[in-house]
């Protein structure tokens, strides 16, 4: 309280005390008395909304002050991990080009999302492929993981809205699991729906070698409904350290020697048994040769970190791969489900 305010009540309590002494004084000395209390009381209420109204003032002049200044600075777009809550990046949109450049900024923003999604040659991305369940010679499910995906386009729109006022943009990370109940796992192998068979010479071992191996890694796969199926992601690479050997492959329309030659007979084979159903191709390649193993143009070609033969099961049910090989010289690809599904089965 200020010092006028201080005094205007003194006077006032003064003025109450000599009014309350003086019985004797008239009646026209007490009215003036009262008028006098009141005018004070009214100048006191006065200073105290002039006093509030100063103070709201100082205070919207403060807030205006700080927010020009807040105006001025440059925004701020903080790019945040949905799963660590971590920023990861952090863009000022000016800096980049955001409303002298808005072209520019876009492309950059793409670049960097595909790099965030895809990763780099020293890298990972975010994106990463559905590693398939797979039944074991105890009937138990080996789990897999989970297909993950960075939707880049949306991540661009994200940062370009946000880069106004600046603030938080959540990566916008989408994670499916394979398209199968846990409890159908047990039955899956009980019908066959569909299946190819191919021969091999039994007296060449190493190209034997590679298809045995090649057929132990797809056999018991599970392939949910929904699910996208990579030969390259499934068996792996196929190397020395893995227990491949060298042998005959087709590579620019010549037969040469190569590490694990013969594997593009069990992608063949696996093509074969699948295209018998309504499943649907996301990536298939003929070889630059034909082979005797299967008839023209019903071939699969593949090469770990190469050409991949992947397809979605769009079936409508789960399935279950079963790969047979026979060192007497066949190599029998079989798909199965459960009873209960067959009658859902959609076939070509």
């Amino acid at each position: 309280m200020s010092i006028r305010t201080w005094a205007i009540s003194f006077i006032l309590v003064g003025s109450l005390i000599g009014l309350a002494g003086c019985a004797e004084k008239t009646n026209g000395e007490e009215a003036e008395l009262e008028h006098k209390v009141t005018e004070l009381e009214k100048k006191l209420e006065e200073q105290k909304a002039a006093e509030e109204a100063a103070r709201k003032a100082a205070a919207e002049a403060e807030a205006k002050r700080k927010a020009e200044e807040e105006a001025k600075k440059p925004k701020v777009v903080n790019v945040v991990d949905p799963i660590s809550k971590n920023i990861i990046k952090s863009l000022i949109p000016v800096d980049m080009g955001f409303g002298t450049d808005n072209v520019k900024y876009k492309n950059e923003l793409e670049n960097w999302a595909k790099e965030l999604a895809r990763g780099t040659d020293t890298t990972p991305g975010y994106d990463s492929k559905m590693v398939l369940d797979k039944i074991d010679a105890n009937g138990q499910v080996i789990k897999g993981k989970p297909r993950v995906i960075l939707e880049e386009a949306e991540l661009v729109n994200k940062i370009i809205e946000a880069s106004v006022k600046g603030g938080d943009v959540v990566l916008p990370i989408y994670v499916t699991e394979s398209g199968y109940k846990p409890e159908d796992a047990a039955n899956l192998s009980e019908v066959v729906v569909a299946t190819y068979t191919t021969k091999f010479n039994p007296s060449i071992t190493g190209r034997n070698k590679n298809i045995e191996l090649s057929a132990q890694a797809i056999d018991n796969v599970i392939v949910g409904t929904g699910d996208i199926f990579s030969f390259n992601h499934t068996v792996g690479p196929s190397d020395e350290a893995h227990g491949y050997q060298p042998a005959q492959e087709i590579v620019n329309k010549q037969l040469v020697m190569g590490i694990g030659g013969g594997i593009c007979q069990t992608s063949s084979t696996l093509f074969n048994a699948v295209d018998q159903l309504a499943i649907e191709y996301v990536e298939w390649h003929h070889h630059s040769l034909t082979v005797g193993y299967v008839p023209v143009g019903r071939d699969a070609t593949v090469s770990y970190g190469g050409k991949d033969f992947q397809f979605k099961n769009t079936a409508g049910v789960p399935l279950l791969i079963k790969a047979v090989y026979n060192p007497n010289g066949t190599l029998t690809v079989e798909v199965r489900t459960s009873a209960a599904y067959q009658s859902l089965l959609q076939k070509r």
